[in-house]
């Protein structure tokens, strides 16, 4: 569906999936998103003109997190630029969809849990990304293990794009086996050479060392930073940041600066607070949160000011290649290992097993419950 050589992703990461590192992606075989968050219309269609001219006839998306202003606006314009794939997050992609399909384009959206995949496919969806609970910044409270084979089960016509742990070709054959059919890399994809990441906050990362490293553990998840559940590097700022809820009128306050600074007018962002309150306050907090995370994706102060979103998979994160490197490295390790993990079994893969789908699995629940 998505067009490309290798099932690899790079979602779309404000300040980091430019046209640079997406088209690095996308030449090397994946399939690179572009962050549109931080851009105006504008913006948005010279990114991707951008990435068309460093990634010619390759397959390429955008992100669209629809509850952010400005969000729609910049799915328009990536919709009248024909691109190929729009990854959508926090909004019903329905009229997307509808406008996408009319060119052949579509529409993958990100969920965390089967509500969120159900509604998504309801609303015209074509393939869905499943963030699990180990990714870095909003992922669900469901790890990739268990959420994977879940929905996969409950849409098996779906494809489906595992995010949240992985970083290498384990990773990438562990998702296949669990039902996905591709995996996105965020992290490890953010930590390249081509990547426009701080190279103090991408060192960071990368640190391999036991102690005073980054390992696994080294992350803080919570919603205090920026009023949604996220996952953030393990860093004096970022525990200072989630030690408590920042005050009610810095949040207004930030949020606006933060409009301003993007150019988005204060006039589309005072109607959502004034009449959802409820859904734009987590918008504002975050929007106020976007000082700290430049500070650490674009400055690399991890000390003073900056927040940095990172996943569990830090640790396995020990160098900075390039994005082709990495993407040879990933794929060729999948493949090792997933025939050195089928020379383990000899069994008859006729068995019945391998055909059943959920509507066995739901009828079979219904005898046993006398429903």
């Amino acid at each position: 569906m998505l067009g490309c050589k290798y099932p690899l992703v790079l979602p779309g990461m404000s300040w980091i999936s430019t046209p640079e590192l997406v088209a690095a992606v996308s030449n090397a075989g994946g399939v690179g998103i572009l962050a549109t968050g931080p851009l105006n219309p504008d913006q948005t269609r010279d990114a991707i003109r951008e990435v068309r001219r460093l990634a010619p006839n390759k397959p390429f998306g955008i992100g669209a997190t629809l509850l952010m202003p400005g969000a729609e606006e910049n799915a328009r314009v990536a919709l009248d630029e024909q691109v190929g794939l729009i990854n959508v997050s926090l909004g019903k992609p329905d009229w997307i969809a509808d406008a996408a399909h009319d060119y052949g384009g579509k529409v993958l959206c990100t969920v965390v849990n089967a509500k969120h995949a159900s509604s998504a496919v309801e609303s015209g969806a074509d393939a869905l990304m499943l963030t699990g609970h180990e990714a870095a910044a909003h992922g669900g409270d469901v790890t990739s293990l268990v959420l994977i084979p879940s929905i996969a089960s409950r849409f098996p016509e779906v494809p489906i794009v595992a995010a949240g742990g992985f970083a290498d070709g384990r990773g990438m054959s562990a998702a296949l086996c669990l039902g996905a059919d591709a995996i996105a890399m965020g992290s490890r994809f953010a930590t390249t050479v081509e990547s426009p990441l701080a190279l103090a906050t991408k060192q960071a990362i990368a640190n391999p060392h036991l102690d005073g490293g980054s390992t696994e553990s080294d992350t803080i998840y919570g919603k205090n930073f920026d009023g949604i559940h996220a996952r953030v590097y393990k860093s004096p700022a970022a525990i200072k940041a989630n030690e408590k809820p920042a005050s009610f009128p810095l949040v207004l306050y930030r949020a606006f600066m933060a409009a301003r600074k993007m150019n988005i007018p204060l006039w589309k962002v005072i109607p959502g607070v004034i009449t959802q309150w409820d859904k734009m306050y987590p918008v504002a907090q975050l929007g106020s949160a976007t000082e700290a995370i430049q500070a650490a994706t674009v400055h690399g102060d991890l000390n003073e000011h900056g927040v940095q979103f990172v996943g569990q998979c830090q640790g396995m994160i020990h160098d900075i290649p390039t994005v082709d490197n990495l993407v040879q490295r990933v794929v060729h390790e999948a493949s090792f290992v997933m025939q050195e993990n089928a020379a383990k079994f000899h069994v008859d893969y006729d068995y019945e097993y391998r055909h059943r789908n959920l509507d066995a699995t739901a009828s079979s629940s219904d005898e046993l419950y006398g429903n």
